[in-house]
């Protein structure tokens, strides 16, 4: 099942949450202890914590440190996977070259598995001003979105971003011999 794709330029995006006024959708608190909640049932994360309004998840078999994460950016809603290492990053960026697998239609087949109904979600990667290596989408939500709602869509896009990078470069754990 095709989705249509996101607007080019989100800010006409007519879907987006809660508000502090009408450009900065936010995270409440509430919303993110019910996706903490779920990312720890979920059982695929090492660590599941809630710090400074934002959902930290640490992948479980990565070769180093690498995080999940579900937080707001200029208004928007990003789930995302950062990492301080170059070498991690540049294991995804190899397998995916090497394979030809575009990140968004890996990502958007996990979504449609995980019953993710919206547009696909592009993928952003670069390094951010605190030196992690970031893969983020931003996910768009409906302005009146009820925090139940919003956590489950939320949860959907976090386990698919967690089952896209998994078998990625050295987020998986390597093969004994």
């Amino acid at each position: 099942m095709k989705r249509k794709h996101l607007p080019q330029d989100l800010s006409e995006s007519s879907e987006m949450v809660s508000r502090k006024d009408d450009n900065e959708a936010i995270l409440s608190p509430a919303v993110l202890q019910l996706l903490q909640q779920e990312a720890q049932t979920a059982g695929v994360f090492e660590s599941v914590s809630v710090e400074d309004g934002r959902l930290n998840c640490k992948a479980s078999e990565s070769a180093e440190d690498a995080w999940y994460r579900v937080e707001t950016d200029q208004g928007r809603i990003y789930i995302s996977l950062v990492m301080k290492d170059r070498w991690l990053s540049e294991s995804i960026e190899a397998e995916l070259m090497h394979t030809g697998d575009s990140i968004e239609e890996l990502l958007d087949e996990e979504l449609e598995d995980a019953g993710y109904e919206g547009s696909p979600l592009p993928v952003e990667h670069f390094r951010s001003e605190d030196m992690y290596f970031t893969f983020r989408s931003p996910v768009p939500v409906e302005s009146a979105a009820d925090e139940k709602v919003l956590a489950e869509k939320l949860k959907k896009c976090l386990l698919a971003y967690e089952v896209t990078f998994r078998e990625l470069g050295d987020m998986k754990p390597a093969k004994e011999l």
